[in-house]
């Protein structure tokens, strides 16, 4: 980040009078909220988590040469001749100033949200884009309050397009993001049920993604699914979407969205599809990421971009680590994207796992995870989820957990073949015994939600395969 006074700092952020220092025109260079990472000329936040709290390592972050704290308990007398910040929020204190940052360097801002995809979506608009402009993204899904900040602050004055994400657990979480982001461009990839535990149900959820348009700038456009759009419609929810303040496109399969891909084909590992006579090859297993790269396609027009030059930026796409991420680990094939599960991205993923079964001829098997924050239609959904593991033709289902048990009685149930089962109450307990059951040219999708640390089933097959 640029320069900053902290005198400047302190009038964003409503901050006491800072002490410690007369000299208003001492500045920072960097934000930091873990001492372990402050570097020399940070302004270290001290933020209070539910297993830390900030204020213990201040000391930390000064004898590394912090310029700067921003703190919300008495600690000045403890610090003497450090200039120290006083508020009531350490977190709000974050936010306000990477709103203000946000304006004061000029550069767009794009935001991300939905249920599913919303880091594979940042993750290609990255990738053209930065091949056309200044471009910064977090190197993490950083998309909750303390997150989204870090990114923004993490921007300089020579970025032209900052690309975020914002994700939510309860209500009025994206709403509050959205107005520190103020984004030019929002997209709304979908929304499928997720964190219900939090909802309660899915038009809340609809409630909460819908939320992002209210930070738009004017002027602003929000992409949203089309899907998304009859939703409201056919629920009478029309209002919502922000029709009369803010330019909106839409994407999808439908004959009436904006971006739309045609002749579609899988290979299991990669798509080609054609938009506008233009072919598009997406290095990417998956339905759902034709939908992906529809929404960035459209993120990346608003910038100028053709479809030639997207088409010819997006074929060196990397793979997105545990996200539909294929390894090739000795004989075995592993579609690794542990990295979180909800009902939509289980049946995209078990979409892909029978797409490649059908292409390589070889046994299927799915190593899976809880999927969390369901609430009370937990249950339900596991037991709809072991329909679908049926319907994929899993040979071998390894259930991780009490949730998973439930979705692999419901596949043995609904199983018209041979489906081996077994199950396991952890991922330790599933690891030890993989030797016992996993076989040379295997396909293997790992999947389950960040709960069930399922990259640890991935690193083990490394270690027994490679």
């Amino acid at each position: 980040m640029k320069k900053f006074l902290i005198a400047e700092l302190a009038s964003i952020i409503k901050a006491r009078e800072p002490r410690g220092t007369a000299d208003e025109r001492r500045f920072f260079t960097g934000v930091s909220i873990d001492s372990r990472i402050t570097q020399a000329g940070d302004c270290f936040f001290a933020i209070c988590g539910e297993n830390f709290d900030g204020h213990d390592y201040i000391s930390d972050a000064f004898a590394k040469g912090a310029a700067c704290a921003v703190v919300s308990k008495d600690v000045e007398g403890k610090f003497a001749g450090k200039a120290i910040l006083k508020v009531d929020d350490t977190v709000k204190a974050l936010g306000d100033f990477a709103r203000e940052y946000r304006h004061l360097c000029g550069f767009n801002v794009v935001a991300i949200t939905g249920s599913v995809g919303k880091t594979t979506v940042r993750q290609i608009i990255y990738h053209v884009l930065s091949q056309h402009y200044r471009t910064h993204q977090a190197p993490k899904n950083f998309n909750n309050e303390i997150g989204l900040p870090s990114t923004l602050l993490g921007a300089d004055q020579q970025h032209q397009i900052v690309i975020a994400e914002l994700g939510s657990n309860y209500p009025g979480e994206i709403a509050c993001l959205t107005h520190i982001a103020q984004p030019n461009i929002a997209v709304i990839t979908n929304v499928y049920p997720a964190h219900l535990e939090g909802f309660g149900n899915l038009q809340a959820i609809m409630k909460e993604k819908l939320s992002i348009a209210e930070g738009l700038l004017d002027g602003g456009i929000l992409i949203v699914n089309t899907d998304v759009v009859k939703w409201l419609k056919g629920n009478r929810l029309n209002y919502q979407l922000p029709i009369t303040n803010h330019r909106v496109i839409t994407f999808g399969k439908s004959d009436d969205s904006d971006y739309r891909a045609l002749n579609i084909t899988s290979d299991g590992l990669s798509s080609r599809f054609t938009i506008n006579s233009t072919e598009i090859y997406l290095p990417l297993a998956g339905a759902g990421n034709v939908e992906n790269t529809l929404a960035a396609l459209a993120v990346c027009k608003q910038f100028g971009l053709s479809i030639d030059d997207f088409a010819r930026g997006l074929k060196t796409l990397p793979a997105i680590a545990m996200r539909a991420e294929l390894l090739q680990v000795g004989t075995l094939t592993i579609l690794n994207d542990c990295y979180n599960a909800n009902p939509a991205s289980m049946k995209n993923a078990l979409d892909m796992l029978a797409c490649l079964g059908s292409r390589e001829g070889r046994r299927l098997v799915f190593i899976c995870g809880d999927m969390a924050e369901l609430g009370n239609q937990s249950e339900h959904l596991h037991a709809e989820l072991g329909t679908a593991i049926a319907e994929a033709k899993v040979q071998l289902l390894i259930a991780v957990g009490k949730f998973a048990k439930i979705a692999a009685e419901a596949a043995k149930e609904n199983a018209s073949y041979n489906l081996q089962v077994e199950y396991f109450e952890d991922t330790l307990s599933a690891c030890n015994n993989l030797q016992k059951f996993i076989k040379d040219n295997d396909i293997i999708l790992v999947k389950g939600s960040r709960i069930a640390k399922l990259e640890m089933a991935t690193e083990k097959l490394k270690e027994l395969f490679s």
